[in-house]
């Protein structure tokens, strides 16, 4: 990208921002309850669309950047449901003794199960669970360090995922 074609990709943006920056913020802090969930959220569509390689394709800015937000908003609701469950199901089994030996013989018979499921997978698949779930990173990231679409890096969590379910769930059938 030319130095004249950023600057007037930036000015486009800082445009964007003054006109449209409080609609996105109430957009966003609609769908997700949270003033500072919704400026996180607008603040990284914004980066995306500076950083954004295509802009001549995109016809309306203003409608790209809420379809931008919009995806990062369910991304971050997925991500609050995912630990709000976890949270749930945690509460709801009896008080876990770390120190008792028969606690961690199933902690490591679970992290081993979970390993060669992981290892029958393709190497992407598993190194894209790995960074997304275990690291905790978001699809863009993991994207990029990868150089992969975040399409892709969807599709390669959703198959690990997948296959690790049905690998647990085939060792825990009679």
């Amino acid at each position: 990208m030319s130095t004249v074609t950023l600057s007037v990709h930036v000015s486009d943006i800082e445009k964007l921002f003054r006109e449209h920056n409080r609609a996105l913020i109430a957009f966003l802090q609609c769908r997700l309850n949270s003033l500072s969930d919704a400026q996180e959220v607008a603040q990284e569509a914004y980066l995306r669309m500076l950083t954004m390689d295509n802009r001549e394709e995109v016809d309306s800015l203003r409608g790209y950047l809420f379809k931008i937000a919009g995806n990062l908003a369910i991304d971050r609701l997925r991500k609050r449901k995912v630990r709000s469950d976890f949270a749930i199901v945690q509460s709801h089994d009896e008080p876990v003794d770390e120190q008792r030996p028969d606690h961690h013989a199933v902690a490591a018979e679970q992290v081993a199960g979970l390993r060669q499921a992981l290892r029958e997978l393709p190497a992407k698949a598993s190194r894209a669970f790995v960074m997304h779930v275990i690291e905790g990173r978001d699809f863009n990231s993991v994207a990029q360090t990868m150089k992969l679409s975040e399409r892709m890096v969807r599709y390669h969590v959703a198959h690990a995922l997948a296959h690790c379910r049905a690998y647990v769930d085939e060792k825990e059938m009679p």
